[in-house]
């Protein structure tokens, strides 16, 4: 008998709308979980990227809220789960929002990058799950928008990278001023010492659930092509030919720019993401390429975590990364939720021994391939091309004709005076103003020189003699309860 979300003890209400999402066997880290969480435990989650981890935490996080009965309180959540990036908290939000629409549960972002206005408005109003970036949440609760003292189900989601990027000491305050007798999940790609120390602290006797993250799907193929510095742009070029989706990851912000101009200049439409855009560009790009137009996406790490786009056929490193933890991330958003896909990593020659080091703490067994853009492997690998697209040509603004003006001291006739018949005025070395005809006004010099001064706990834990009130009871009564099967 194979398991389903409803064997695992998830309710109706969100079996019914995993299933009208075509959402009905659990992948590997749901199965595996959804055990503990739905009854409460503390867990900690370990799966590769693509895995599934995201519905993992969002089913148990909806289900335990709704099986609470919390009340929705103006800045105070009861549910939240904390993201490194704007991208991976606004996918998550899309997951868990229709789970929490079931349940009448309401959802929030809250991220940096945008005005707050939107973030204080859902506070003022009451939400019950808020998914944020740790930075903007710390400065909402500084102004005293938010407080977490209600927060009954805490997730951490992509939790090695908050170690990686130095956000533990805003996640350690943060995860400090919720319920220390609330339940907390931690979901991670690769667990290090990071995850550990937030683990001993905030955790109470965590389950344990890992997949085997460390080394990539087997659904990926993975190639290293290496290639000659002059023949490398040509490449990258046939590579982003293709029919499919792809996307090519490039180290710097300006790198990523440059190849999307060239590729869409090229008849390749493709769209950037990285740090420089502003929120609502990254938005606007990410849409384009969920769309049918754009099937390219050049992109610096920022886009290594988090962000989804189904049916993603190849990656290109276009610039091999740093380390194998963002080789592996990178790499994930193909081959995601079952499906295959083809990783390529464009190599130059004096790239191949760290890139062997990289590939081999990856876990990955592949000898470098010597190619050209007009290589038999490469056009294998890329298939049929897609069409040319014509470049969007850029409007140019006309000209705009300069109003011509008389120059200070000069009559617009020519003769010293103005067009009305009054003596033209100009400046004497004092600053004092004259006529044309040389005399000075009296008063101008102060004024002129007026105007020229221009004065004008630590850890979270609440003391015994404080005992919650309120839904306290009824975590306590799910905790270690067995889920419903």
């Amino acid at each position: 008998m194979s398991v389903t979300f409803a064997s695992l003890g998830v309710p109706a209400e969100l079996v019914n709308v995993l299933a009208a999402d075509g959402k009905t066997e659990p992948f590997r880290i749901q199965a595996e979980t959804l055990g503990d969480t739905l009854a409460g435990d503390d867990v900690i989650g370990s799966g590769k990227t693509g895995s599934g981890k995201t519905l993992a935490f969002a089913i148990p996080l909806v289900a335990g809220l709704a099986e609470i009965g919390v009340t929705r309180k103006p800045g105070a959540p009861t549910g939240l789960i904390l993201a490194p990036t704007r991208e991976l908290a606004t996918q998550i939000a899309g997951v868990v929002t229709p789970l929490a629409r079931a349940m009448n549960l309401t959802v929030t972002t809250v991220f940096g990058g945008v005005k707050q206005n939107r973030q204080e408005e859902a506070f003022r109003r009451g939400v019950d799950i808020v998914v944020a970036c740790p930075g903007r949440l710390e400065d909402l609760m500084r102004q005293g928008i938010v407080r977490l003292d209600e927060v009954e189900i805490t997730v951490l989601d992509e939790a090695d990278h908050m170690a990686d990027l130095g956000f533990l000491p805003g996640v350690t305050r943060i995860l400090a001023a919720t319920p220390h007798d609330g339940q907390r999940m931690l979901f991670t790609a690769t667990l290090d010492n990071g995850v550990d120390k937030v683990a001993k602290r905030f955790l109470d006797q965590p389950k344990m659930h890992s997949t085997e993250e460390t080394t990539a799907p087997v659904q990926m193929t993975h190639h290293v092509y290496e290639v000659s510095p002059g023949e490398k742009n040509a490449l990258v070029q046939e590579l982003a030919s293709g029919r499919g989706r792809r996307i090519l990851f490039t180290r710097t912000k300006h790198q990523a720019r440059k190849l999307a101009r060239k590729l869409s200049d090229s008849g390749i439409p493709a769209v950037d993401l990285h740090g420089n855009l502003s929120q609502a560009q990254r938005d606007r790009n990410l849409k384009a390429f969920g769309g049918a137009d754009v099937r390219v996406l050049v992109a610096t790490d920022v886009a290594a975590r988090g962000v989804h786009v189904d049916d993603v056929e190849l990656v290109v490193h276009v610039d091999p990364p740093a380390e194998h933890k963002a080789y592996l991330h990178r790499s994930g958003r193909t081959a995601r939720a079952g499906s295959a896909g083809d990783v390529v990593t464009v190599c130059l020659p004096d790239q191949r021994r760290d890139l062997a080091g990289l590939l081999r703490k990856a876990g990955i067994k592949v000898a470098p391939t010597p190619v050209t853009a007009a290589s038999a492997h490469v056009d294998a690998l890329v298939g049929p091309r897609a069409d040319f697209v014509a470049p969007q040509e850029k409007p140019v603004a006309a000209p705009t004709a300069r109003k011509s003006s008389p120059r200070r001291g000069r009559s617009a006739d020519g003769r010293g005076r103005s067009t009305d018949g009054r003596p033209a005025e100009r400046r004497s070395a004092d600053g004092r103003r004259e006529t044309a005809s040389g005399q000075r006004q009296r008063g101008s010099g102060r004024a002129t020189a007026a105007h020229s001064t221009g004065e004008h706990s630590g850890n979270g834990r609440r003391p015994a003699s404080r005992q919650r009130s309120g839904h306290s009871g009824q975590r306590s009564a799910r905790r270690g309860a067995p889920a419903a099967r």
